[in-house]
């Protein structure tokens, strides 16, 4: 499969990025992307990284600042963003989320913008990738995806291929930093591994492990 990588100079493996992740809840970055910002900031040495959650009481806060800060321990500069849009009314709070989203025009201008899928099932996770694509419509923007109940995962048009190493890590601090999450029968490690490694075959990935992500639309030139 084709490789597409970031040109330039700064980092190791070409320039530093500017990358913005943007989630419903304090996990869903974490469980969309974590796997990919630990493989993109290892090669792409000196990135910036904003994380962005909508909502989350107190204790899931504190989770999220735990879990940020060990996926971005490569990061030069990290930012953790956290709101307390009440969960699963998104769509009723319409007009204070796109005020939100207005405030992250004035961050620097991201290199990439990892926010959720535009067709999930969840309304929360749907509103906020339509609310992306409305805020940033001159980017390049991979839409992770979330396992749940609900299901809908579809087949993915662009993957980011992971080392073992780097599986296990997103597996170890997904469970040791979402310790309230731990009564919700799907979120296990399992979970997490049989995902990746699926999209691994899927992607002829060398090491068999990959996230899987929907791009909707890309400038290669």
């Amino acid at each position: 499969m084709r490789e597409l990588t970031f040109s330039g100079t700064g980092g190791r493996g070409g320039k530093a990025l500017r990358i913005l992740c943007i989630g419903a809840h304090c996990d869903d970055i974490d469980i969309g992307c974590g796997g990919a910002l630990l493989a993109l900031l290892q090669r792409y040495r000196g990135s910036q990284v904003t994380w962005v959650a909508f909502s989350g009481s107190e204790p899931r806060r504190r989770e999220l600042e735990a879990s940020a800060s060990r996926f971005l321990r490569a990061a030069s500069a990290r930012r953790v963003i956290g709101h307390a849009f009440r969960d699963g009314y998104f769509p009723a709070q319409f007009a204070q989320i796109k005020s939100a989203f207005e405030q992250l025009k004035r961050l620097p201008v991201p290199d990439l913008i990892f926010t959720h899928h535009t067709q999930d099932l969840h309304q929360d996770h749907r509103l906020l990738a339509q609310l992306t694509w409305n805020t940033f419509r001159d980017h390049l923007i991979f839409e992770y995806e979330i396992p749940k109940y609900d299901g809908g995962l579809r087949t993915p048009s662009a993957y980011v291929a992971l080392t073992r190493a780097q599986v296990e890590r997103k597996v170890r601090i997904l469970l040791e930093c979402y310790r309230t999450q731990a009564v919700k029968p799907w979120f296990t490690a399992d979970t997490f591994r049989g995902l990746m490694r699926l999209r691994g075959i899927e992607c002829a990935a060398a090491s068999g492990w990959a996230e899987g992500f929907h791009v909707m639309k890309a400038r290669v030139l």
